[in-house]
């Protein structure tokens, strides 16, 4: 029996009827059966033509900072019951954005027109072109020589050489982010604890920064950066010990190490600024330290991504995470929760505390629960927290707002560069351009510019501002969220943009059993782990 609903007029009648609400609207409903199977939202429902309701399954204090974020931006409804139910809609994003897409000419660019009907504040310029390099030094050379106007990321090595270049600016990037290195509990050895502990001491991650990162980086102390409320909050990281590190790994069965592989993507991040460097880096300290012979194997973006999310990688692996908005929900949650298979198995002694955490809105009282969340991943070692690293792009000293906000992706439809043409490089293709079944921040730089959200992320600070929403007001206990939506808004398409939009396109990520829950990998990481799957086969 279907244990979810998408409705129109008859079942939203009725709930309207009861609230004292106009009939004339039909609107579609979201409703899972129950709670049970760790789903953040019970009931989606569009109220009216500008009224939508989040019923949740409990408190959500995080539910506007995590509506803000791009992965749950909104397409027509229509567009998503029809080419949301095939990969068509990787290619075809529709949106209400300031740029719409003209042509991605794959493996060498993406080009964006101006949307001249866009609700906000229209773009400078009339042509957004994106093109990408995984070599921090090709992106600065493009830079230098004007075929560029902004580069995502500048290598760390040429951050004093570009501060000194009165032809380009330099520009910090602020976001908290975290480099570090995973394990999977699934496969031998790893699914020893002593085997992942040993290895957490065996890693001179203070060499790592010293001589990888640029400065104003720092050593991780925990997961999450301490910029983050309640990040840093229990026992600190395990120092450098490498004689105790290799006696736990004899202690384990391991006396003199055992083979295995590194696992990376060849892509420029903020986090990892030069991955393969890293990786060798990584491989010497292993084999030095523990005994341990690491092959370093470096896969395409997308099949990284799409392994490691599905827990596939029986090896190391080198990822990061950049905060998508200010609450520790985005770097716990998303990497520890139970639903997540990145490290294998999860583990209750750390999903507990966080679901829980979720919940409590005040952060002195959920500061119990995050001590216990992060004493459990320093004890249980899911992976190794190596870095928060500082970061910086660059672009033309002519470009105007050329500068990132702290959260969320850059707009650059702010940003002037003078003229019709504006041509940004970033690290890597696109994977998709449907975001909500992306995590990369190469696709999702690129579907900010295209799709928007219920919410926004202000440009100088945290703070939550209206996006497609004016506001989404809580009730006393946050179990029920109304969102008063923008009117007068169209999509790029030229059709109305209106409840059902919202729902239809959450519906999307969430229903397992939705025609349109098709996507890319299929695995809708973040509707998973921020929201929780509805209608997913047991177990």
């Amino acid at each position: 029996m279907r244990r979810i609903i998408l409705l129109g007029t008859t079942a939203l009648a009725m709930a309207a009827s009861s609230a004292g609400v106009s009939l004339g609207y039909e609107g579609l409903e979201l409703v899972a059966p129950n709670c049970d199977a760790g789903n953040k939202i019970s009931a989606i429902r569009a109220v009216d033509a500008h009224t939508v309701t989040f019923e949740m399954c409990g408190s959500d204090p995080a539910f506007e900072p995590k509506a803000a974020f791009v992965s749950f931006g909104i397409q027509p409804s229509e567009h998503i019951n029809t080419v949301g139910t095939t990969k068509d809609i990787l290619s075809n994003p529709i949106g209400t954005g300031p740029y719409t897409l003209d042509s991605w000419n794959r493996g060498d660019s993406i080009i964006l027109k101006r949307n001249d009907n866009y609700w906000g504040e229209k773009a400078n310029a009339e042509t957004l072109v994106f093109r990408w390099s995984t070599s921090g030094a090709s992106q600065l050379n493009e830079l230098r020589s004007g075929t560029v106007d902004q580069i995502s990321t500048l290598s760390p090595d040429d951050f004093d050489a570009v501060k000194n270049d009165p032809d380009l600016q330099f520009l910090p990037i602020s976001g908290p982010n975290t480099f570090y290195v995973g394990m999977n509990n699934k496969f031998a050895p790893f699914d020893n604890v002593k085997v992942r502990q040993a290895i957490a001491m065996g890693i001179d991650r203070q060499r790592i920064v010293d001589n990888y990162l640029p400065e104003g980086s720092d050593v991780a102390k925990f997961f999450t950066p301490c910029t983050i409320p309640n990040g840093c909050v229990g026992d600190e990281w395990y120092g450098f010990d490498p004689v105790a590190a290799k006696a736990l790994l004899a202690e384990a069965g391991f006396p003199e190490g055992f083979k295995t592989k590194i696992f990376l993507r060849d892509v420029f991040r903020t986090y990892l600024p030069e991955p393969n460097t890293m990786a060798v880096e990584l491989q010497s300290q292993l084999k030095n330290n523990l005994g341990i012979d690491a092959e370093v194997v470096a896969l395409e973006s997308g099949d990284f991504i799409g392994q490691a999310s599905a827990g596939d990688l029986d090896g190391f692996h080198l990822l990061g995470w950049g905060a998508d908005y200010p609450h520790i929900t985005n770097f716990l949650d998303y990497h520890f929760g139970a639903e997540v298979k990145q490290f294998g198995n999860s583990f209750p002694e750390i999903s507990g505390p966080l679901a829980e955490g979720a919940t409590v809105a005040d952060v002195e009282a959920a500061k119990p629960l995050y001590e216990t969340a992060n004493n459990a991943i320093r004890d249980l070692v899911p992976m190794i927290p190596i870095s928060h690293a500082a970061a910086a792009s660059a672009a033309r000293s002519y470009v105007e707002n050329a500068g990132y906000r702290p959260f969320g992706a850059k707009q650059f439809s702010l940003a002037n560069p003078g003229k019709d043409t504006m041509v940004v490089m970033q690290n890597a293709e696109p994977i998709s351009l449907y975001c909500g079944d992306e995590s990369d921040g190469e696709s999702t730089l690129v579907c900010t510019q295209i799709i928007e959200t219920l919410l926004d992320y202000a440009q100088d600070s945290g703070s939550i501002v209206g996006g497609l929403a004016t506001s989404c007001d809580a009730n006393a206990d946050a179990t029920l969220w109304t969102c008063n939506l923008r009117e007068g808004v169209k999509f790029s398409d030229g059709s109305d943009f209106d409840a059902n939009d919202v729902v239809a396109s959450y519906a999307a990520g969430l229903d397992v059993t939705n025609p349109a829950h098709v996507g890319n990998t299929g695995t809708f990481n973040y509707y998973s782990y921020l929201w929780g799957l509805i209608n997913a086969p047991a177990k």
